[in-house]
């Protein structure tokens, strides 16, 4: 009995063992189970949404003489876009000149209570100079403390005529000491029934070079999203070339631009929050199309695209010359005479006869000024002539190359000449 009850306990205890190792390893394994279960459902740590980016528009419309009245209607336009509510990560921030010599610095800002746009009086100024890169950045330095964001964009309200530099414009003193016959006559010295837009005012003291604005701009640190000129004659690639480091987009016409200027009210919602360029261009392009006088204009240009561009062109001008005598088959934007501008798409084709080059420049050229953002009406008015021209190849910039006009002398002394040439 005695060697089987020890039998019998001998052979228990294995069993027993196995049964308690078997739980342990059994109990371990869900343990660990558990664990990994609870790494796995444990809640991850929340991740605050990225807010979205802070827009500041600046509405700058320095002196401009006889435009005053229309400043005036474009900034109404802009209040009644406001007045809809349309601002939540954006503020409209104007600078107008009044007079040569007082300007003011306001904010557009909406009462939703009211429902109503409500201008907010930031700075005043009095002989402030809008011509200089030093007093334009000053202006810009208002605007980014008045009204700091993470985007800026810009729109400029006067006269213009494209990269032609100020000293070269038709001045008081040098139209007394020249010979009638000789002195030039600007589209904005001509009366006519139609009023159409040198970025800034119609003498050569409240003008503004385009290498006067990019130094300006450039001085405060912004690159702008766009500059959009509402102003003639602004969309040609050597205003664009300059202002490649300074803004991101270009939106302008490549011809005059009747004095009414952009329609802000229903083109304001592409303007701001998410900017859409062909809806900008579309917008334009209903709107004049049913004008009193329905002639338009307009293109976005890509700026980063534009070296690329510079470099084919180059190339283009050294294998291939160019004949005045060409001139008179060219797409003309303008209405002078000599011609000042003409279409740069048009212009290349019949420059480069290298189909392969001149494919590549239409590819490239594609690439800076998308078709989609690019529109006009069937024909262009100018001031200068009182007459509709039609407008037969439209590529949205133009170009000065071929001008034997002798204002366009100092092309050679542009940027984009001196990249291309």
């Amino acid at each position: 009995m005695k060697n089987k009850n020890r039998k019998h306990s001998n052979n228990f205890f294995p069993v027993w063992k196995k049964v308690f190792l078997g739980l342990a390893i059994i109990l371990s394994g869900v343990m660990a189970s558990c664990g990994d279960d609870d790494r796995i459902k444990q809640p991850q740590p929340l991740v605050p949404p990225t807010p979205p980016p802070t827009q500041t528009l600046l509405m700058y419309m320095p002196w401009s003489t006889n435009l005053t009245s229309y400043f005036k209607i474009n900034i109404a336009d802009m209040e009644e876009a406001v007045a809809e509510g349309i601002l939540e990560h954006e503020r409209v921030v104007v600078f107008l000149a009044t007079s040569p010599t007082k300007a003011s610095m306001f904010e557009l800002t909406y009462d939703a209570a009211n429902g109503a746009c409500v201008r907010q009086t930031l700075k005043e100024y009095e002989n402030h100079p809008c011509t200089t890169a030093e007093g334009i950045a000053a202006i810009l330095s208002d605007m980014k403390t008045f009204a700091p964001a993470d985007i800026y964009s810009m729109t400029i309200g006067g006269h213009g005529l494209g990269w032609l530099p100020v000293q070269k414009a038709t001045t008081a003193s040098a139209k007394a000491s020249a010979p009638s016959s000789s002195a030039p006559t600007y589209h904005w010295e001509v009366p006519g029934e139609h009023l159409t837009r040198y970025f800034g005012g119609t003498t050569a003291n409240h003008q503004t070079d385009i290498v006067t604005l990019a130094e300006a701009i450039e001085s405060v640190g912004i690159v702008m999203e766009y500059i959009l000129f509402d102003d003639c004659y602004m969309s040609n690639v050597e205003v664009a070339y300059d202002l490649r480091h300074v803004t991101r987009h270009l939106i302008a016409s490549t011809c005059e631009v009747m004095a009414y200027g952009m329609p802000y009210h229903p083109m304001a919602k592409h303007l701001l929050g998410e900017i859409n360029y062909d809806s900008i261009g579309q917008t334009f392009h209903r709107f004049y199309m049913d004008y009193s006088m329905p002639c338009g204009t307009i293109a976005t240009t890509v700026t980063s695209e534009l070296d690329s561009l510079a470099t084919l062109m180059r190339e283009i001008n050294t294998r291939h010359t160019w004949s005045p005598l060409m001139n008179d088959s060219l797409q003309h934007l303008d209405g002078y005479s000599p011609h000042l501008f003409y279409d740069l798409a048009d212009y290349t084709s019949r420059l480069c006869t290298d189909t392969l080059l001149s494919a590549r420049f239409t590819q490239q050229l594609e690439r800076a000024v998308p078709a989609t953002s690019r529109t006009h009406t069937p024909t262009f008015y100018s001031m200068y002539t009182g007459r509709e021209m039609p407008i037969n190849t439209f590529c949205g910039l133009t170009i000065s190359d071929p001008s034997t006009h002798r204002l366009a002398t100092p092309k050679s002394e542009t940027n984009w000449y001196k990249a291309t040439h």
